[in-house]
């Protein structure tokens, strides 16, 4: 692997964790307090919506590294090769998941940002009931499914990597400690982000 390729890829690493993935965590957090019912999500988003430089931070700190997180991801989607000799079977088919996921979840976060940031732009209110009203199509809700759970393991097993690529799991006992700790962290994710969901409908 050329220099400039090994730095891309830590970097790509880095940025899905920090600060992209902490991010999601936040965004599953704040969609959780639907659960709570309406008018605390709505006051937990009106929270978000009246952060001081609201639009620098989502520029620099979210979509400027989403934006070369998804275009690296992509081109490693297309141009990487299977790990099984280096990993094993499961870990061959958790790399093939985390591409398929990958080019999923820029068909998926393009939509929301367009239903979502984009429209509250446009001058739809961003509350409670526009997550409502577009979760009560049954095909977009199984659509909002698929997204939530390719993003928690994306995510997840994003943080499995990034503990390779930058050295903290380096043994194969810490490495398949590290996996079964991930696990935990999508089944928890997951769990937060699918519970969201059904709290708007």
């Amino acid at each position: 692997m050329a220099a400039r390729d090994y730095v891309s890829h830590r970097l790509h690493s880095l940025i899905g964790v920090i600060p992209v993935g902490l991010f999601l965590v936040v965004h599953l957090t704040v969609n959780f307090q639907a659960t709570k019912g309406a008018g605390a999500f709505n006051q937990a988003a009106a929270f978000m919506e009246h952060l001081p430089y609201l639009l620098f931070l989502e520029v620099f700190l979210i979509y400027l590294p989403l934006l070369f997180h998804a275009v690296f991801g992509v081109y490693l989607a297309f141009t990487s090769t299977y790990t099984v000799n280096q990993y094993g079977f499961l870990r061959n088919w958790y790399y093939a998941i985390q591409r398929f996921t990958g080019l999923f979840l820029v068909i998926f976060l393009a939509w929301h940002i367009w239903e979502t940031r984009i429209a509250m732009a446009l001058g739809t209110p961003l509350n409670y009931d526009l997550m409502a009203t577009i979760l009560s199509n049954h095909a977009l809700f199984i659509f909002y499914v698929i997204g939530v759970l390719s993003a928690v393991f994306h995510f997840s097993n994003g943080v499995w990597a990034f503990c390779v690529h930058w050295g903290i799991l380096v043994s194969p006992k810490s490495q398949k400690i590290g996996t079964y700790a991930v696990l935990i962290l999508f089944l928890l994710l997951g769990f937060v982000g699918i519970r969201a969901l059904f709290a708007f409908v």
